[in-house]
């Protein structure tokens, strides 16, 4: 039997802070088991990616603990911004980083030079590493001087679900996604303002803890605009809550400042639930088309109130557009892989680094 010890954040199965990132490492965990690996798991303590004292302290303990010449995978949240306690130990380990979201990504700005050193340090001194889209890895290449033949693709799965078949009017709308400003529902909410001549109620799901300051001036923005009673703050939901919110959705709304993949796309999909997203990141690969070749949603750029509203004014203004859209995604739901392609990705990847 093959062992891998797991470091992962703190609260990963935590219902209050459901991510993306998160399920894809539960899965993760569970999917390498069913493979015949001997998952170790590490949670470490501490308010990633932006660590204290006390959080780069409880990861040396948990590295250092590891035997010599073991098989380790890491998250990014945790891997990228901790060389001075990784890199000394890639010398006894083999340390395999997975990317959710590359911490150097974005534009310059006070902050982003620490941590791209920070990251280069120590995707330069593992073994491989692991990305979750095509996007993600050609992102890591052009900012790291990084050997390509050790950066690889394992795209996130879903799991099947049930159809949902909409109404007639498709005015259910629902963002499922962490309240934060990289989520950009200030700028869904100035697109919904757009369209008030419209019949719509949208739902938002998610963290409303993350960053109150910003939860609360988007309730404010939301009152002054008048859509008080048109827009739902719904809070994290997960399991059979979240099922239930999208049953009753028409449309999914994603208005990401910043997307690696975008689990909520293929989620939306696998339901046959079409989407208006940003076009971020690695949200085209997930989007993806119909059998026919039509994309099962609109794309629209970041930051753009006017171009999302009149997205959504197309979606809810024109039925034709509506049944064109539900089809290319009943048909891309059918083409949607498991999360046992993606565990054997990445099997593969921790099995090369292995020998």
């Amino acid at each position: 039997m093959t062992a891998v010890h797991f470091v992962v954040p703190d609260g990963i199965d935590d219902p209050a802070r459901p991510s993306g990132g998160n399920t894809y490492d539960r899965h993760l965990c569970g999917g390498l088991s069913l493979l015949g690996w001997s998952v170790h798991e590490h949670a470490v303590p501490g308010g990633w990616p932006r660590p204290n004292p006390a959080s780069f302290a409880a990861l040396a303990d948990v590295v250092e603990r590891i035997p010599d010449d073991a098989v380790v995978l890491l998250d990014g949240l945790v891997a990228s911004t901790a060389p001075q306690v990784l890199v000394p130990q890639a010398r006894r380990l083999r340390l395999v980083v997975l990317v959710h979201m590359p911490l150097g990504h974005r534009p310059a700005d006070d902050g982003v030079d620490d941590a791209r050193m920070r990251e280069r340090a120590v995707l330069s001194a593992a073994s491989a590493v692991v990305t979750t889209s095509a996007w993600t890895r050609r992102r890591l290449l052009e900012l790291y001087p990084l050997p390509a033949s050790r950066v690889h693709v394992a795209e996130p799965a879903v799991n099947a679900a049930d159809l949902v078949t909409g109404t007639v009017t498709g005015g259910a709308l629902l963002c499922v996604a962490t309240v934060t400003f990289d989520k950009g529902h200030d700028v869904l909410l100035d697109a919904l303002a757009t369209t008030t001549d419209l019949a719509w109620h949208c739902v938002f799901v998610g963290s409303l803890n993350r960053d109150p300051a910003f939860v609360d001036a988007l309730r404010r923005r939301t009152l002054d605009s008048g859509l008080g009673d048109r827009v739902e703050f719904a809070g994290p939901r997960t399991g059979p809550d979240l099922d239930r919110s999208y049953a009753a959705a028409d449309l999914v709304v994603l208005a990401s400042r910043a997307e690696t993949y975008g689990m909520v796309v293929t989620e939306a999909l696998a339901r046959g639930l079409p989407l208006v997203a940003t076009e971020v990141g690695g949200v085209t690969e997930a989007l993806g088309h119909g059998a026919d070749g039509i994309r099962p949603g609109l794309l629209v750029p970041p930051h753009d109130p006017a171009a999302l509203g009149s997205a959504l004014r197309a979606w809810l203004g024109d039925g034709e557009l509506r049944r064109r859209l539900r089809q290319a995604a009943c048909e891309r739901r059918d083409l949607l892989s498991g999360w046992s392609t993606t565990t054997s990705v990445v099997a593969g990847v921790l099995s090369g680094v292995s020998r």
